[in-house]
């Protein structure tokens, strides 16, 4: 991909991170579909105990941890496209696994290899972001790359959650697999094979003229702790929410008339937030791109986001109950768009592999150990209700520390923006 400057190339620098986002979207078709299902339906998948599923649903992310850095050396050497198409391809092959084997063990290697294309998808999203985003447009290109992306995310948790009961697990992984397919032509037709163009290649040559003298600052160790927070955080609820529905209103569900399951509320609740992506995400991060700046939005947003967790595990009326959850959901929008954009702003003042690197690395850490630690903690006695009421409470605590003159949080962060 020839990465040349956007001055240069009117029109079409936002060509790269739309067709990215796209080929993303697909790719997380089959991902998504098994946080809607697996809680539920995990004997269909060979599985013989519930700790079993938390472990699925962090391993991909467990295995990203050395294989992110990896993933960013290897961008410096090959054509954006070759690393699209390998992730593609990867992608078809796990989802189409799900449908086709049985067990823990061969589940376990599909979860390694869907981590390793999910690597390879988001390092080329954000180091092409890096490149053609400046201060005035880059919280709206993240809201952009992220709200495109996700759209994968909606159509994989409603129609999964949707047609699983009725089809089963295997019929429609293996559709969703066939469907990833699609992705490919658009690789094919509008990213550059040219070798030399490598998706970081112009941020490192920006690096080795500029030299910067300090990669670890306080502002990037602060926004890398913070993206490991929220993350682990964020990844509770997908994690859980059938199970909390589930559990709370075990009773048959009648919402507008309908008779709904619990893997069909929490994928319809959960694709809501996908729909609402591309918009939401990009007006997040084009008002981020004002004279304010992000922070304040992102303050607000954790607040509203714990004042959320902290009322999940309730039981509410259904319909509060369900306000609540898509209330969570708008924050999350916002919190993912924000942390993103302010890591870009802190690495594209130092070492943008060495930083985005280092960000993915923990914000998949966090994503790793949510589900990991929620299914061993949640057979103890109120175990859903002490997790969500501890996740609220870990986000009141990152609000405050990055609260308006705080020594700690993003105090040098606002300098760097600024």
């Amino acid at each position: 991909m020839n990465l040349s400057s956007p001055e240069d190339r009117p029109g079409i620098s936002q060509r790269p991170i739309t067709i990215i986002a796209i080929v993303t979207a697909f790719c997380l078709l089959g991902d998504s579909m098994l946080y809607i299902v697996l809680p539920i339906y995990w004997r269909e998948a060979g599985l013989n105990a519930l700790w079993e599923v938390g472990f699925l649903l962090s391993i991909n992310r467990f295995i990203r941890l050395p294989m992110t850095p990896l993933i960013g050396m290897l961008y410096k050497r090959m054509p954006l496209r070759t690393g699209l198409i390998f992730a593609i391809l990867l992608a078809v092959a796990t989802t189409i696994g799900y449908g086709v084997c049985k067990g823990f063990i061969l589940w376990t290697i599909l979860r390694c290899i869907w981590g390793i294309s999910w690597s390879f998808l988001r390092m080329g999203g954000y180091l092409t972001i890096i490149h053609y985003a400046d201060d005035s447009n880059r919280g709206r290109l993240m809201g952009r790359y992220n709200g495109i992306s996700r759209l994968g995310s909606l159509v994989g948790m409603l129609f999964g959650g949707i047609l699983v009961p009725l089809a089963g697990m295997g019929s429609v992984s293996v559709a969703f697999g066939s469907v990833m397919l699609a992705g490919l032509p658009f690789v094919a037709i509008y990213i550059s094979g040219n070798s030399s163009g490598g998706a970081d290649a112009s941020v490192l040559k920006k690096e080795q003229r500029d030299k910067p003298k300090a990669i670890w600052t306080k502002s990037v160790i602060s926004m890398i702790a913070t993206g490991l927070i929220v993350y682990l955080i964020q990844t509770i609820l997908s994690a859980t929410l059938s199970l909390v529905i589930e559990t709370n209103y075990s009773q048959q569900l009648l919402l507008i008339g309908f008779v709904v399951t619990s893997t069909m509320l929490s994928g319809v609740l959960q694709a809501a937030r996908w729909g609402w992506e591309p918009f939401l995400a990009t007006w997040i991060g084009l008002r981020s791109d004002g004279p304010r700046g992000r922070l304040p939005l992102f303050g607000l947003a954790l607040l509203s986001s714990a004042a959320g967790y902290a009322l999940v595990p309730w039981q509410l009326p259904i319909y509060m109950w369900c306000l609540v959850i898509l209330l969570i959901m708008a924050t999350s929008t916002a919190l993912s768009t924000l942390m993103d954009a302010l890591a870009s702003d802190v690495a594209r003042h130092s070492s943008a592999i060495a930083v985005m690197t280092a960000y993915s690395v923990a914000t998949d850490m966090g994503s790793a150990l949510g589900p990991m630690l929620i299914y061993l903690l949640i057979d103890l006695p109120g175990g859903l209700k002490y997790i969500y009421l501890g996740s609220a409470f870990l986000l009141l605590l990152v609000a405050l520390w990055h609260r308006p003159g705080s020594k700690t949080g993003t105090t040098g962060l606002r300098n760097v923006i600024n």
